[in-house]
C-alpha cells in the first residue's frame, strides 16, 4: 500500500467519524426537544385540570345560597324576608311605672289647627282740640277761601297793602293782565286765585280772595324775588308770567 492509498484510508475514516458524530448530535437534539414538548404538555393539562376542579368547587359552594334566595324570592311576598322583618317591626313604650315594654299595634296623632286671631288696631288718641290724630287718617280736603264781597278801588287796595304810589302803574299792569283786577278770579287749570294768582292758592296762610291780603303778599314777593316792582314788571313783560 501506497502512501497515498493510507492518507486516502485516513481522510475517509475522519470524515465518516464526523458524520457519526453529527448524526449522534442531531438524535440527542431531537429527543430533547420531544422531552420539552412532553413536558410542557403535561404542565398545560394539569393546569387545566386545576381550573376546572376549583370551578366546581366553587360551583358547589355557591349553589346552596343561590338556590335558597331563588327560593325566598319564588315565595308569596307577605312571607318574604322584607315582609316578615316588617310585620316584626313594632313600636315599644316603656312603662313610666313598672319599666315594662309595651308593643303598640297602632299610633295615631291628633293635631289642632288654630287660625291666629287678628291683632287689634290702635285706638285713635284725639288732639288736643279734639280731633282724631291716628295714623291713616286722610286729611280733611282743601276748602277754597270764601269770595270777596267788599268793596273798594284798586288804588285803596294798593295803599291798604303798603305799595309805595310810584309802584302802583307796575302792579297795575301785571294785575290787569292776571285777574282784570277781580279779587275772586281763579284758574280753573291751577288753582292760582286773587288779583295777583296766588299759587297755591292758601299760600299766604290767609284770604288770598282778600285784595288787601293778596296785595300784601305780592309786595313782599315782587322785592324779595325780583329786587322791585320794576324787575317784576320787566319779567313779566319777557315771560308773561311771573
Amino acid at each position: 500500500m501506497t502512501r497515498r492509498d493510507a492518507r486516502a484510508i485516513e481522510r475517509s475514516a475522519v470524515v465518516e467519524a464526523r458524520r457519526t458524530q453529527r448524526t449522534a448530535a442531531a438524535v440527542e437534539r431531537r429527543g430533547a426537544r420531544a422531552a420539552t414538548r412532553s413536558w410542557g404538555a403535561r404542565r398545560a393539562f394539569g393546569a387545566v385540570a386545576g381550573g376546572v376542579a376549583a370551578l366546581g368547587i366553587l360551583a358547589a359552594s355557591i349553589a346552596p345560597v343561590v338556590t335558597s334566595q331563588v327560593a325566598e324570592a319564588s315565595q308569596d311576598p307577605r312571607a318574604s324576608t322584607y315582609a316578615v322583618a316588617a310585620d316584626e317591626a313594632q313600636l315599644f313604650a316603656a312603662s313610666a311605672e313598672g319599666g315594662t315594654i309595651a308593643a303598640l299595634s297602632a299610633v295615631t296623632y291628633e293635631a289642632e289647627l288654630r287660625t291666629p286671631e287678628p291683632e287689634p288696631e290702635p285706638a285713635a288718641v284725639p288732639d288736643e282740640d279734639g280731633g282724631d290724630s291716628s295714623e291713616g287718617s286722610a286729611p280733611a280736603p282743601y276748602q277754597p277761601p270764601a269770595p270777596y264781597t267788599g268793596g273798594g278801588s284798586p288804588a285803596e287796595w294798593m295803599s291798604a297793602a303798603g305799595i309805595a304810589e310810584s309802584d302802583w302803574g307796575y302792579v297795575d299792569y301785571i294785575v290787569t293782565r292776571e285777574s282784570g283786577w277781580n279779587p275772586n278770579a281763579t284758574n280753573p287749570s291751577s288753582g292760582a286765585c286773587g288779583l295777583v294768582q296766588m299759587y297755591p292758592c292758601n299760600k299766604a296762610g290767609v284770604n288770598s280772595r282778600d285784595p288787601v291780603a293778596n296785595l300784601a303778599w305780592a309786595n313782599s314777593y315782587a322785592i324779595g324775588r325780583y329786587g322791585s316792582w320794576a324787575g317784576a314788571h320787566a319779567f313779566w313783560t319777557a315771560n308773561h308770567w311771573w
